[in-house]
């Protein structure tokens, strides 16, 4: 596991207990908690700070998802495995996991950090202990709880639980969270740079995405490459499974190495957000699996990632379309990269002795290849339960994908048996671009019903814009039949490409993502036209207007002029200076117009005194008087 630079968080005895303010820690964490597995007792919380943040049924969850799940012949039992040479050792790993929150706080996600230790220690009774430090969040930043847990979880054992109110402090003085920008977080004597990810839904992300660099959805620091390195040539494959939502099972021997593989898949289809319920690191004793479990064999299986350990997931879940075995047995597998072993069901060839580039003629031998195919027509005959005897890297699904593995990609790799971490940043970097590229090409074809419109030349911006395109899933894959998918697409797609869309459009990612979407592109709209009035100039635009136009005209700004009028309320200048603006135009129109029909509009007590500058009736003489209400008569004022 990575180290971050020595952080000095150490408290003064003799000086005040640092505070955190309830209400600003909760912007970033729920709680923080130390967790104890005991052999006779189970997982026991022995602290959670802030006190009672979490109901019991939730701190009995977490304390069942912060240590490895039972049933895995691949953890390393302090108390049954095999004496290392020294005394003593000590195993640290981090990993992951996401839990529904109740219904009461707001409903959605709560997310949970661990970090594990493991202690080894003749001296210590039955020869070892396990303990837990947590930071749960209703934020997805891996990018800063990862980090922060390097922090937190040594000076919990170094320092005792005083250690979690220290860091609450220092969390609880950090600004709000910024979604989408870099920050600058500061723990003690250091500060975490952080980039966080997008707002899940965030209408005012631009699309396409301007600079790759950036996280443009969840998890944009997970190990894409460290987690499938066993699996690459399937990374196509489980790309289309996630956009289409499929339900898909992750198995790996540790915590670390599901979780890891879960988020590295919800990442791969940035900048789509990912809508299906995802769980990195998914236990038996979470509240759903008693429900996943009792599914008959004729029911269909609900869309969900899960991320396990557990082997008797194999036997419990059989009816899950899609499994994936990822990782490598390990005594000390954290998110260091795994050192796959190479089996003829992965398509990947065997360890190269030094750094190199992916032999991809050698993997391509070794998918097609006699031995090759024979070990993959076993794989698939077996299933997933041959498992239970022995962990390879493989993917089991009927799924036929549609993407062809881009080799391209594939041979800017750099492959290794330890992969230093440059290596394994600059191959995610590789990847991640790739398959933003690809999801953005596959998204382009929505582009249409979700593109805002301006006033072209000449034409009048006061009238109402025209409404975006209707949609209609029929008719957008009759449309797309004809037109193709695009040359990107074209080039890496069979035949079968257009029941890819179809599968997204049935799918849980796609309504979600078209909705924001097309809020975000009415929106935009809506604030191009607001600024092309700011701009027109009246004399200039009436002049070539008949007289039916300019009486149109007027009703258009008298009603956008009401419609600024009411955004007042949050004394907004923008507004303020827009309302000034329209009732220029306002008077504009009004002076041109016939005597008569002046004294028929001025016949409107509203419209009178919008014209005369008066305060609109039926006000109460309190509102007249507040300072909103001074700013929303002035702009009146003939």
């Amino acid at each position: 596991m990575e180290r971050l630079p020595s952080v000095s968080l150490r408290r003064d005895p003799a000086g005040p207990r640092p505070s955190a303010d309830p209400e600003a820690l909760r912007r970033w964490v729920v709680a923080f908690c130390i967790i104890r597995f005991d052999l006779e007792q189970g997982q026991l919380v022995e602290e959670c700070f802030p006190p009672d943040s979490l109901p019991h049924h939730q701190l009995l969850l977490v304390a069942f998802s912060s240590f490895p799940d039972s049933m895995s012949h691949h953890h390393l039992n302090p108390n049954t495995a095999h004496r290392p040479s020294s005394s003593s050792s000590i195993h640290d790993c981090i990993f992951s996991f996401r839990f529904p929150a109740a219904a009461a706080d707001g409903g959605d996600f709560i997310y949970g950090y661990v970090f594990n230790r493991r202690r080894q220690d003749e001296r210590l009774p039955r020869g070892g202990e396990q303990k837990s430090v947590v930071i749960l969040s209703r934020s997805p930043y891996s990018s800063v709880f990862r980090p922060l847990l390097q922090i937190l979880g040594p000076l919990c054992f170094d320092i005792g639980p005083s250690a979690l109110g220290l860091v609450a402090s220092h969390v609880a003085a950090w600004p709000a969270p910024a979604p989408g920008a870099p920050m600058d977080l500061p723990i003690g004597s250091a500060a975490l740079r952080v980039h966080l990810p997008p707002a899940l839904y965030d209408a005012a992300a631009p699309f396409p995405p301007a600079n790759p660099s950036v996280p443009h959805g969840l998890f944009h620091d997970a190990d894409l490459f460290g987690s499938f390195r066993g699996l690459l040539l399937h990374l196509w494959t489980l790309w289309e499974l996630m956009l289409a939502g499929e339900p898909l099972l992750v198995i790996a021997p540790t915590p670390p190495q599901c979780s890891e593989a879960v988020t590295a898949l919800v990442s791969l289809v940035a900048p789509l957000p990912f809508s299906v319920d995802f769980r990195p690191y998914f236990t038996i004793h979470d509240p759903d699996f008693a429900r996943l479990n009792s599914l008959g064999e004729d029911e269909e299986f609900p869309p969900m990632v899960f991320g396990v350990t557990n082997l008797f997931f194999l036997k419990a879940l059989r009816n899950i379309p899609h499994v994936v075995s990822v990782g490598s047995p390990g005594p000390n597998t954290g998110r260091a990269l795994p050192v796959a072993s190479r089996s003829a069901s992965t398509g990947i060839p065997g360890r190269n002795s030094r750094p190199g580039k992916l032999n991809l003629e050698q993997l391509s031998l070794n998918k097609f290849s006699p031995s090759g195919l024979l070990n993959a027509m076993k794989l698939r005959r077996e299933g997933p339960l041959c498992l239970m005897t022995e962990h390879k890297e493989a993917v089991w699904s009927t799924y036929t994908a549609t993407t062809k593995p881009d080799t391209a990609i594939l041979n800017r790799l750099i492959d290794s048996p330890r992969i230093e971490e440059s290596m394994s940043v600059a191959n995610n970097e590789i990847l991640r671009r790739h398959f933003l590229e690809l999801t953005t090409n596959f998204l382009a074809p929505f582009g249409p019903y979700l593109r805002a419109t301006t006033p072209s030349k000449g034409t009048s911006p006061f009238v109402d814009p025209p409404p975006l395109p209707p949609f209609h899933a029929d008719e957008f894959l009759s449309g797309l039949a004809t037109r193709g998918p695009g040359k990107f697409l074209s080039k890496r797609m069979r035949s079968n490409w257009l029941e890819l869309y179809r599968s997204f459009l049935e799918g849980q990612n796609f309504m979600p993502w078209f909705h924001r979407r097309r809020a975000a592109a009415e929106q935009e709209q809506h604030r191009l036209w607001r600024q092309a009035r700011m701009s027109t100039d009246m004399n200039k635009l009436i002049s070539k207007m008949s007289e039916v136009e300019i009486v149109d005209s007027f009703n258009a700004i008298e009603r956008h002029l009401l419609a600024e009028i009411q955004q007042l309320g949050d004394a907004s200048e923008d507004s303020a200076l827009v309302c000034q603006k329209l009732k220029g135009d306002l008077r504009v129109v009004f002076n041109v117009l016939p005597k008569d029909m002046q004294q028929l509009l001025l016949s409107n007590p509203k419209r009178s005194a919008l014209l005369r500058g008066d305060p609109e009736p039926g006000k109460h003489p309190s509102v007249q008087s507040s300072p909103v209400a001074e700013l929303k008569f002035s702009f009146l004022s003939l």
